[in-house]
Parts: C-alpha cells; structure tokens; sequence
C-alpha cells in the first residue's frame, strides 16, 4: 500500500472536514493562517462535472479546487458512481499535484444519491472497491506523464439504514485505501443523533483483525482538540477529523490560542470576507458568506444586533464598514 504524505505525519492526525460552500480556497487559506491542521481537504466536488459539464462548469469546479501551497498536505475529495469519471479525476488529481486522493462514500444529499454516488455506495460494495481501484489506475497512469503518486482515501458511514460496519469496513480495507475516515453514524441518522464512537473503537480492531495498514480517522461531534484527543485515547484510531467545529473559529486547530476577543474574531472576519470577494466573488453568491457571519458573530452582548446587520450586507466594503463602525462605538 502506498502512505504517501500519511506515512510521514506524526499521530494522532487532525484533519479538516470537506464541507460544502464552508471549506473553499478562501476560508482554507484563513485557516492555514490562523490555526493550520495537519491535513487539509477540498470541498467535495463532482467528478462527472468535471469532465462533463458545459465549459463554464467545468472552470468553475476547477476555480473550487485551487489551492495555496500553505494548506499542503491536501486532499481532493470527488463524488460519482462512474469507475471511468473516477479514475479521470484521480488523474487530474495528480497531475494538480494535490497531496491525496478522496472517494466521498457517505454523503447523504438525495441528488448525490440519485446518481448512485455519496452514501448510496454504502448499499454497494462491489462498486465501492471498484471506485477504489479505478482511482488508482487513474494515478499510475498520471504518473506515466508526470504526475504525482498520490495515496487514495475513503470518507464514508457506519452504514446506511442500519449499522453494517462489520461487513461494510471490510469490504473497503480488502482495496486497500491508505485512509479511511468514518463518521460514526449510519446515513438515516443524519446528524439527528450523536455520533457513536464506540463504533470507531470497534473499526480500529476490524482493521487490526485484518492485519491492514489503512489510518482509521473518526469524525462526528468532536468540539475541540481536547475533545479529540480524548476520542483518539478511547478508540486507539489514527486521527479525527473536524466538521463544524470550524465554523467561526479558525484558530481551531492552533492549541495555543485560548482566548480570541471580539475584535479579533471581527477582524478576522472581514479578512475572510475580502479574500471570499477576491478569488470566488465572480463565480460565486456572496450569501455563501452569511452563514460563516451567524458563527463569527455569536456569544456576546449585542451580537444579535451586529449580526442583523451583516445580513443586509451586499459586499465586503459593506461588511467592513459595519464591523469598523461596531467597533468605534
């Protein structure tokens, strides 16, 4: 198996999740600024569309996958059920010179799911391992003109309807990713229940019963590093990785920042919101934006207030104006 950046990362690993219109380039280059994780992921982006979609599509998806190389080591995370469309992205993939290669296997959204890709995959293991094999021969022959060898990885569930990690880990170690990552809970739940880590424990030992050399990475309901560090003594896994913990707090994974003012989590902010404006202001809604100000702006006096106002904002000058007006009262 090849480990790739894995392989020299120290352990325990704290990762950042895929997250969808929150993880883009602007809000990953905050991060690295401010509080940098060991491994970085893209948002998750459609493989057939990059191949497929009208010429306008296409460099929009590749504007979301552009990266600085301060959030190296990254990962491309790409969803589709199509082996072909697979390994045409492993292989942009390492010819983009990205860090890793991720197969999103656990994604609940009903039109990812219609096309028999994200958590759909969980209910098709044959497919699944394929996938996986595809991505790989993508890469090697990436490599054949030039590109990078890149280690292949798995996000995904701890089952669909039911539980079915006995079966369902197995099926994916026998292809040999170099990482998998669960989140620990089956796709009917959603988010509505808490995520169960004792089923993380129980991945760590199937994957020892196996005698495999695939990183385990938990992720679900982790709040901070103390939080995740505890998980990883519980569960012996390689690493954890951070959702929405990130939300408003890109000082997440800096163990030295214990305190961040109101000015500071502000300013940052706006830094945040002028760097969106910059590199995806023409391709994409400045609305993205609000939801990151619901998280920055909450848990003091008069935040409600100054959040009500950020709404109606229309552009980064706008935002600046109203933080800098906060501010000198």
């Amino acid at each position: 198996m090849y480990k790739g950046f894995w392989g020299k990362l120290k352990k325990p690993f704290f990762v950042l999740a895929p997250m969808a219109d929150v993880t883009d380039p602007a809000f990953r280059r905050i991060i690295a600024k401010y509080g940098k994780p060991d491994v970085f992921w893209t948002e998750f982006v459609s493989a057939d569309g990059l191949f497929l979609a009208d010429k306008k599509g296409q460099e929009r998806i590749k504007r979301d996958l552009e990266y600085s190389e301060e959030e190296r080591p990254i990962v491309a995370q790409f969803f589709s059920s199509n082996k072909e469309m697979i390994k045409m992205a492993a292989k942009y993939t390492s010819s983009a010179q990205f860090d890793g290669f991720d197969i999103n296997m656990g994604c609940p959204d009903k039109s990812i799911e219609k096309q028999c890709a994200g958590a759909s995959l969980i209910k098709n293991p044959k497919l699944a391992q394929e996938l996986i094999h595809s991505a790989k021969e993508g890469i090697d022959e990436a490599v054949k003109e030039g590109g990078k060898k890149i280690p292949v990885s798995v996000k995904t569930r701890l089952g669909y309807n039911k539980n079915i990690l006995e079966e369902w880990l197995p099926s994916l170690i026998k292809a040999e990713p170099t990482a998998i990552t669960i989140h620990a809970r089956i796709r009917k739940d959603m988010s509505k229940v808490p995520a169960d880590w004792t089923q993380i424990k129980r991945a760590v030992e199937i994957r020892d019963e196996l005698g495999s050399d695939t990183f385990i990475l938990g992720n679900g309901d982790v709040v901070d590093l103390k939080d995740a560090k505890n998980k990883i003594s519980e569960t012996g896994c390689d690493g954890v990785m951070f959702g929405r913990a990130i939300f408003g707090n890109p000082w997440l994974f800096d163990e030295n920042k214990k305190d961040v003012s109101v000015k500071e989590r502000l300013q940052v902010m706006v830094e945040h919101t002028k760097l969106y404006e910059e590199l995806l202001g023409d391709i994409k809604s400045f609305n993205i934006m609000k939801k990151h100000y619901k998280a920055y702006v909450s848990g003091w006096d008069g935040a409600k207030e100054l959040r009500i106002k950020l709404m109606n904002a229309k552009n980064a000058d706008e935002v600046e104006d109203i933080v800098s007006s906060y501010l000198a009262n």
